[in-house]
């Protein structure tokens, strides 16, 4: 006979899921899943509406990464008007992406998963969020809050304002950056990379203290994917899409327009949020990972000084191969935090982001455009067909949170048959599993483009009988 555990919503993501656990009478988990309740709309509503406003209207699809939608859009933009940037307009864009990436990033750790990190995954709800940790660990909590500022005023200075930015377009970005405002955030950064590499060693202290069974809880073999540039270095903007196998052996690279060629899609009946895969090894063989776990798997180097040794450190930990344990999503996006601050000052530094040429002109003369970029959550693709008028036709977006959607169903099964036992759902296992989730900072609006209400109750019952229930 069989018992469900509902987990609804997951809590301290962005966006609407549950999970629901299946378990025998003897307690045994039979299946775990991951439902994302949210309808997907974005690709729908484009249709019928001029190319050229693409940029502003994605970027409504999340107010936590509007860029990465905004970039990609643009990008694909570019292809449609077959036009080449002027070298400035690229620099402009990866300036407004590394504050985006970093700005996100610390949201993700120090808002959102930081609370189980250093208070502990059984520590009591009222208490594990950011004000705990700010009790806890206030200087480490400030730390946060002062590299999510950083990102965000980036963001602010480029496009007038820090959520939806009126920035890139086909064919470019609408300004350059001004001087007195770029100083200002060069001075601010000059401590940023100290307080991430601080917090790096913090956060391996806190693995060496943890217990294995928790420290591997969603660990398993998959592929990886994400953008490198030409040397195959760390990469946001732009580059080709490299995919390696669970042993770190390259399986494909490939130019970003290709990509139907080599990821499929599937559906299923519980869940709005699509499966990608890799269509050479099929569904159940082809499931990769996307985000900062896979991009510093799968990189050959990472560009700067402080975030390569960071990454050499990381790397060195697993033996020179990929690392499989979900956790250490956290340990790569502080990493890419790193990386995004320092890119940032070297951008900041080049006279191009102050006096170089913003855009060029641009009118459709491809019906197709494909735009592809480094969300912070991992590959963002946009799709855009359209006709002689520049009208879209038809659109396909494939989020980063959706390439992670077979892997964080792995995750929430593994974790599930690590921790339930029998039927009392402890508040400690309900949030065990819910954190698999927050390994991978899933955008379920991205994915899915819709809003809804957070209530959190769970009941567990037999044959209508109820034996347990948590609230919050």
């Amino acid at each position: 006979m069989t018992e469900t555990h509902t987990i609804d919503p997951v809590t301290r993501v962005e966006g609407h899921g549950k999970i629901t656990i299946d378990v025998d009478e003897d307690g045994t988990v039979e299946d775990a899943k991951f439902h994302v309740t949210e309808f997907r709309g974005f690709e729908e509503f484009v249709e019928g509406r001029p190319v050229w406003e693409m940029p502003e209207i994605t970027a409504r699809i999340c107010g936590i990464c509007p860029v990465s939608h905004q970039l990609a859009a643009a990008k694909a933009l570019d292809e449609i008007a077959d036009v080449d940037l002027p070298p400035a307009a690229v620099k402009l864009r990866e300036l407004l992406h590394v504050g985006q990436v970093a700005q996100s990033h610390a949201l993700s750790f120090f808002y959102l998963s930081s609370p189980d990190l250093l208070l502990g995954y059984d520590a009591d709800p009222a208490r594990r969020n950011i004000e705990g940790v700010l009790e806890e660990e206030p200087e480490l909590a400030e730390r946060g809050i002062e590299l999510r500022s950083y990102g965000q005023s980036i963001i602010g200075a480029l496009g007038g304002k820090e959520v939806h930015p009126d920035f890139a377009i086909g064919g470019g970005v609408t300004n350059t950056l001004d001087r007195e405002a770029g100083e200002e955030l060069l001075e601010r950064s000059e401590p940023l990379v100290g307080y991430v590499r601080e917090t790096i060693d913090r956060l391996r202290d806190v693995f060496t203290e943890m217990d294995e069974e928790t420290l591997d809880y969603a660990t398993y073999p998959t592929g990886y994917m994400g953008l490198v540039d030409g040397e195959g270095g760390l990469e946001h903007y732009d580059g080709d899409v490299r995919l390696i196998d669970a042993d770190g052996e390259r399986l494909e690279q490939f130019p970003s327009g290709d990509y139907e060629a080599v990821i499929g899609e599937r559906s299923v009946d519980w869940s709005y949020l699509k499966f990608p895969y890799y269509r050479e090894r099929g569904f159940e063989d082809g499931q990769y990972r996307v985000g900062p776990l896979a991009r510093l798997n799968l990189v050959d180097d990472v560009g700067t000084p402080a975030a390569r040794e960071e990454w050499e450190a990381f790397r060195d930990a697993a033996d020179g191969g990929v690392h499989e344990r979900s956790t250490y999503y956290h340990w790569a996006r502080l990493i890419e935090i790193c990386y995004c601050i320092e890119r940032s000052r070297e951008l900041l530094e080049d006279d191009d982001v102050y006096d170089g040429q913003p855009n060029v002109s641009t009118r459709p003369v491809r019906r197709n455009g494909v735009g592809v970029i480094e969300a912070p959550r991992g590959t963002l693709i946009h799709e855009y067909d359209v006709d002689d008028d520049g009208i879209v036709t038809n659109a396909n977006f494939v989020v980063a949170t959706t390439h992670n959607n077979a892997a964080m169903n792995r995750g929430v099964r593994s974790a599930a048959e690590a921790f339930v036992d029998g039927p009392e759902l402890p508040e400690g296992i309900l949030n065990k599993i819910e954190s698999v989730i927050r390994c991978y900072d899933p955008c379920l609006s991205c994915s899915t483009h819709a809003i809804g209400d957070m209530p959190l109750e769970v009941t567990l019952e037999r044959d209508g009988e109820v034996l347990d229930e948590v609230s919050r």
